[in-house]
């Protein structure tokens, strides 16, 4: 199964958080809306989501306000 246009571009998005160990509350919101924008959360999206928040928790990412 391939993946959705939105969490293709979530990858990305998450991806660069990941890299500079931080993200800002308005990329966190873009994330939240591009997840959203269908109305359906697809399995691949679910999982990205899963990872960025993990990494929240684990403060491997940093949430800049």
């Amino acid at each position: 199964m391939s993946i959705s246009e939105s969490a293709a571009r979530l990858k990305i998005m998450i991806e660069k958080a990941i890299e500079d160990h931080q993200i800002s509350r308005a990329e966190l919101d873009q994330i939240l809306n591009i997840a959203s924008e269908d109305s359906h959360i697809d399995r691949h999206e679910q999982a990205l989501l899963n990872e960025l928040q993990d990494m929240i928790e684990s403060k491997a990412v940093k949430v800049m306000f």
